[in-house]
């Protein structure tokens, strides 16, 4: 599957990258998506899209300006880069090849707290 990486405790206004290394070539042919759940919560939250080839981005307005997906597909990894976090980001953050969260990993904590 896929095993995010990254997370940490972070001060608002700060940035994390975090990582998304794919175990299978096979994850190149599919759209990645960037996942989020809030401790205590069961919804997943779609954050970010990257499509196969890294051509096509899209986001969820409330990380829109702040967050940057990408991926190279000759390392297998996906990133996403965050920005300026808020205490509203802090989640546990997965990687998928749908929203619904299919082969996702165990996901990484980012936590944005002062």
């Amino acid at each position: 599957p896929l095993a995010e990486s990254g997370g940490d405790l972070v001060q608002p206004g700060g940035s994390l990258l975090l990582s998304c290394q794919a175990s299978e070539w096979r994850f190149n042919y599919y759209h990645i998506f960037w996942i989020r759940q809030v401790p205590g919560k069961g919804r997943l939250e779609w954050v970010a899209t990257i499509g196969m080839d890294g051509s096509r981005t899209d986001y969820a307005d409330s990380v829109k300006g702040r967050f940057t997906i990408s991926r190279d597909n000759a390392k297998k990894v996906i990133f996403l880069q965050m920005n300026n976090l808020k205490a509203e980001d802090t989640a546990r953050y997965y990687c998928a090849t749908s929203t619904g969260g299919q082969s996702r990993g165990q996901g990484t904590q980012v936590t944005v707290s002062s």
